[in-house]
């Protein structure tokens, strides 16, 4: 049997998938759907028995292990429904004041994030209904795939709001532009060969930064630092919100920018203002805050077809966890200082990414997991891999959603945020995009970061400034 997860029956989970499931990671994803109208219990429970969901092996299998104690999916014989559906009929919050319905939902995740993980004892996944808030929280297990495998499956259940017959579509980017291989057919064997070397030394130097970082290279210490352990400090959560057409207005006033070049840009103004307003003055100017991004690996972008992602034979869309990790370092700045262009911290960011996208440091992690699990055991891959996180400031993933709209039950959905289980870090960021909105939910361990807020709101208000430079632009131009 080979170790990817698809769809065979005892089969061996993957090595990512082991990596997740081993006690120093124990990585669950926490989806919130928010929901229109009141949720109809009965309908949802008819929509899930006639669900790609349940039919997918991988969510009505439960893990075992055997005599080596490696993980195996093993076919359950019985999905009852009762014990993975919790019904919350009463408003969730323990705030001693009452609460809007989005606090009361981020106040119940972040206590999911360091609540015990999921019963091995039935497949691993759970749906929360919410009853007073109109929301559904999905608990699904890291090792069950990655967040395109799980938006992608989510999503073929789903239909558009504007057209009840009607897929959701997805907003991915275009496909990696293969005549950039040519570019430099008419150069001479010199110039190719020094391209070549460059190449070679940068990708050297990226992945040693990594090995380096899994052992004992790590940021200095601010007021977002986590740490060995951190992952069981007590959370808060906030949420983000921005307009992606403000993403798009502000892309436009770099030259080849992009969204997720906006988002970093954003991230490193936004960390700025924060880090200056709880240390004034005390952190010296240009210092590194190293981040850690999960990069889907998968060779096309769009929406996955669920049948070509269960077949082994199609390389690139297999089901199941094909990511890796790169580092994404962002520097801080005086929101007082020289640079009173907001737009310079997404000149920044675009450059440090058009440099971590030529590189193969995501693909040399990926690699890595396959190869040291097998030889090395799930306790040392585990281990290797916690120290990175130990050793640098935030994660931050980034899943784009559906362009409209989109019903599930018969019920329109209001927003998407997503979230994790907690991790050593002490600030770690998730978005996802749906219908035109971008929300970021900014979980974090409430006493290193008390006010996750305030922190939400710089990172808006750098957005903002962004879009004002960015439409004095525009409008000088026409």
């Amino acid at each position: 049997m080979g170790s990817s997860d698809d769809d065979c029956a005892e089969q061996p989970l993957s090595p990512p998938g082991r990596l997740f499931l081993h006690p120093r990671w124990n990585l669950t994803i926490h989806c919130a759907i928010g929901f229109k109208n009141p949720i109809d219990i009965d309908a949802i429970k008819s929509r899930l028995k006639n669900s790609l969901l349940l039919s997918h092996p991988r969510f009505s299998s439960l893990v075992v292990r055997d005599s080596h104690g490696v993980e195996h999916w093993q076919k359950a014989t019985h999905i009852d429904l009762d014990r993975h559906i919790i019904i919350l009929p009463n408003p969730v919050s323990t705030a001693s004041q009452p609460v809007d319905h989005d606090t009361a939902v981020n106040d119940y995740l972040a206590d999911l994030s360091i609540s015990s993980g999921l019963s091995t004892d039935k497949p691993l996944w759970e749906l929360h209904l919410l009853m007073a808030h109109n929301c559904c929280v999905f608990r699904l297990h890291h090792a069950l795939g990655d967040g395109v495998s799980l938006m992608s499956l989510f999503l073929a259940d789903c239909r558009r709001a504007d057209d009840h017959e009607k897929f959701p579509t997805l907003a991915y980017g275009k496909k990696r532009d293969k005549k950039r291989v040519n570019s430099s057919s008419g150069k001479g064997w010199w110039v190719l060969l020094i391209g070549f070397l460059s190449m070679v030394c940068s990708n050297l130097v990226f992945v040693v930064e990594l090995v380096m970082r899994s052992l004992w290279v790590c940021d200095s210490k601010t007021e977002i630092s986590g740490g060995d352990g951190v992952e069981l400090w007590p959370r808060k959560l906030a949420t983000a919100r921005f307009r992606l057409q403000d993403m798009k207005l502000v892309k436009k006033a770099v030259p080849n920018a992009t969204i997720n070049d906006v988002l970093f840009g954003v991230l490193s103004s936004g960390l700025s203002r924060y880090l200056e307003h709880r240390t004034p003055n005390a952190l010296p100017e240009g210092l590194q805050i190293t981040g850690l991004a999960m990069v889907d690996l998968r060779e096309q972008l769009g929406l996955q077809e669920l049948s070509d992602m269960m077949k082994s034979n199609s390389p690139g869309l297999s089901w199941g966890n094909k990511f890796g990790m790169i580092l994404l370092p962002i520097y801080y700045h005086k929101t007082n200082g020289t640079d009173d262009d907001p737009l310079v911290y997404l000149k920044r960011a675009k450059v440090m990414i058009d440099r971590r996208k030529q590189s193969l440091q995501a693909h040399f992690s990926y690699k890595t997991i396959l190869s040291t699990m097998p030889y090395l055991g799930a306790k040392v891959t585990a281990w290797l891999n916690y120290k990175i996180l130990c050793n640098t400031s935030f994660s931050i993933s980034n899943i784009i959603g559906p362009e409209e709209e989109i019903t599930a039950a018969g019920n329109t959905v209001t927003y998407l945020r997503v979230n994790s289980t907690t991790l050593p870090h002490a600030l770690t960021m998730h978005m996802v995009s749906y219908a035109g909105r971008v929300d970021m939910q900014i979980l974090v361990a409430k006493d290193i970061i008390p006010d996750p807020a305030f922190l939400a709101k710089c990172f808006e208000e750098a957005l903002l400034d962004m879009k004002e430079a960015a439409s004095c632009i525009a409008t000088m131009s026409n």
